[in-house]
């Protein structure tokens, strides 16, 4: 059964950092490309991050190119989101899925607030 978990998320000040983890099991998870989306309310998921199955290639959002990173465990079955200078745009929840397969975590709330 495929379990797809994100944590990390939260409430922050501008200009602040999270780290969110995605802990994924049930599928062989090195061998799958992995993403991070969010959706703002009112707002359409959007793409954030991507990263190949061996982490070695990346791709952002311009929104939020030079300021996040994303990265990969895969001994430990975790893709991370690195969220650095955060805007109140940035708020939103976050959700974690499995490139090429329809498989979502439940999602993280992130806040960006003073």
């Amino acid at each position: 059964q495929v379990q797809i978990v994100e944590s990390g998320g939260g409430l922050v000040q501008p200009g602040g950092s999270l780290r969110l983890s995605c802990a994924v099991s049930g599928f062989t998870f090195s061998t799958f490309a992995m993403r991070w989306y969010r959706q703002a309310p009112g707002k359409e998921r959007e793409l954030v991050a991507k990263i190949t199955s061996d982490g070695h290639s990346t791709n952002y959002a311009d929104s939020v190119k030079g300021r996040f990173t994303i990265s990969r465990d895969n001994a430990e079955h975790t893709v991370y989101l690195q969220m650095n200078s955060l805007k109140p745009e940035d708020m939103a929840v976050y959700y974690c899925k499995v490139g090429g397969r329809p498989w979502w975590g439940q999602g993280t709330q992130v806040t960006v607030s003073s």
